[in-house]
């Protein structure tokens, strides 16, 4: 059948879909989410087809094509197609073999791989592999060969150096901007460290998103390769390259189900540290009773299987298990963690000293991976001489640097400040409860908006004395993030 080309200049941001006429679909007996294969000289897309009964929308010999698809075909308006029956991914099987609990071979995942870099799995498909992973863990066979795939299916960062320096969090603790202070200090040391950074799934701020406050974080492989070989270190979000991209897609899923599989979180920052040809990996594993992992054995789990996987690559992985009971630093929301990190960089009395001890303490481990005798001192001395902020500038100035100033940077428009209801000491933080207010006031989509933490575990606090303040550049938003803090149990206090 040859239809005449409709151009409906929507997206679906990552299936290719088609909408036919009600009539046209049932001469094919096509129903929604079955595929055909679109033609036009000599290029065919296999789509997913939506079905309309709205004439205008799409008449009868017409087909209605989303922004991929036109993009993928190079179709114009009233191009003429052909179309064909399709069937269905061969990924859909072992997507149903992982869900009834079953091992995937190399050949199983590298095609459900290969479907999701090339749009082939609609979203409620690819959510049906996300789900699998999530309840029928993959064992560490399978977790290397989805890390694999993912890396054989993208580009690599190749840097003709070595060491290669990486690190990274595997998330869930509020205002733990780590990244941008290693990344200057371990720059300044001498080495190389191209560290790519995602942007929010479930948090208030992700690096890539706290790091725009100051700086482009948007580049091509060629241009992050220039800034770190000129400046030993770059800070930039993962997404806008072609790292690994089947992760991309995966993170899509996950963000709106708030979830990380377990062999997924593995093979996503095992694959990403590889696409950047990292030699030496520090990874950090948080644990806490509202972290993602919540006690010694699960984290001395997941540090095994790191280490593990690591091996099996070629590369020097360590993890360290750190304390992620409460968050990490003052601010919470990007804005405000990218002044807490200028302010540790600038030696400003301001600075949060909870997230500057973990910044050494994780900077002396990566040295000391290195061959750095004594790596705690050597990074304390680059951070008070003021080489890691000079580094920071070199940097930002390399990513075409937009805001430096700490004490410039508007806070959002907004404020209320939340009392303590009670004199005592903070017992507990509740980071998912911090979490929660900070991104319904807004963060991490609007950079100002969040919280500032004024008390942290172990602090006294006296009755109607400042805990935090709540940041908005939305009065509902406001009130509404107010109101959560009132009715839920952000701070314990005894």
């Amino acid at each position: 059948m040859k239809l005449k080309i409709k151009n409906l200049q929507i997206s679906s941001g990552v299936t290719l879909v088609a909408v036919l006429n009600r009539k046209d679909a049932e001469k094919f007996d096509l129903h929604v989410m079955d595929r055909i294969k679109i033609k036009r000289k000599n290029k065919i897309e296999t789509v997913v087809i939506d079905i309309t009964r709205n004439n205008h929308i799409v008449p009868e010999g017409t087909i209605g094509v989303f922004s991929e698809v036109a993009k993928s075909l190079d179709l114009k308006g009233k191009d003429i197609v052909e179309i064909m029956l399709a069937r269905k991914p061969l990924s859909l099987d072992y997507i149903k073999k992982k869900l009834d609990g079953g091992k995937l071979t190399k050949k199983e995942i590298d095609q459900i791989v290969w479907d999701i870099v090339h749009n082939k799995l609609s979203a409620v498909e690819l959510t049906y592999f996300v789900a699998a992973c999530y309840t029928k863990v993959m064992d560490p066979d399978e977790t290397i060969l989805l890390t694999k795939a993912m890396v054989e299916t993208g580009d690599i960062l190749k840097i003709n150096k070595f060491p290669i320096i990486d690190k990274h969090c595997i998330g869930g603790i509020p205002g733990n901007r780590t990244t941008m202070v290693i990344v200057p200090i371990i720059a300044a040391a001498g080495y190389y460290i191209p560290k790519t950074s995602s942007r929010s799934i479930t948090s208030p701020a992700g690096t890539a998103d706290t790091m725009e406050v100051l700086a482009n974080v948007s580049f091509s492989i060629k241009r992050m390769k220039n800034i770190v070989l000129r400046e030993h270190g770059c800070i930039v979000w993962g997404g806008a390259l072609n790292l690994a991209p089947a992760d991309d897609k995966i993170i899509a899923v996950e963000r709106p189900l708030g979830i990380d599989a377990e062999s997924q979180l593995l093979a996503s920052i095992m694959a990403k540290k590889h696409s950047v040809s990292s030699t030496h990996i520090l990874i950090d594993i948080p644990i806490g009773k509202t972290a993602k992992i919540k006690d010694r054995k699960e984290a001395g789990k997941l540090q095994n299987e790191f280490e593990e996987i690591g091996k099996k690559l070629g590369k020097k992985v360590h993890a360290i298990i750190t304390d992620g009971s409460q968050p990490i630093g003052n601010g919470i929301g990007p804005l405000m963690e990218a002044r807490d990190v200028l302010w540790i960089l600038k030696r400003d009395s301001r600075r949060p000293l909870d997230l500057e001890k973990k910044c050494l303490l994780m900077c002396a481990k990566i040295l000391e991976m290195a061959g750095e005798r004594n790596g705690h001192k050597k990074a304390r001395e680059i951070l008070e001489s003021g080489k890691a902020y000079k580094k920071m500038m070199q940097i930002i100035a390399a990513q075409k640097g937009k805001n430096t100033d700490p004490d410039k940077m508007r806070l959002a428009k907004y404020s209320f400040d939340f009392l303590a209801g009670k004199k005592g000491v903070i017992k507990e933080i509740n980071n998912l409860m911090i979490t929660k207010i900070a991104r319904v006031a807004g963060a991490p989509i609007e950079k100002s908006a969040g919280l500032y933490l004024y008390k942290h575990v172990n602090d006294k606090v006296h009755k109607g004395e400042r805990l935090f303040t709540i940041f908005s550049e939305n009065q509902e938003k406001l009130k509404f993030a107010a109101d959560i803090a009132k009715e839920s149990t952000s701070y314990l206090i005894k």
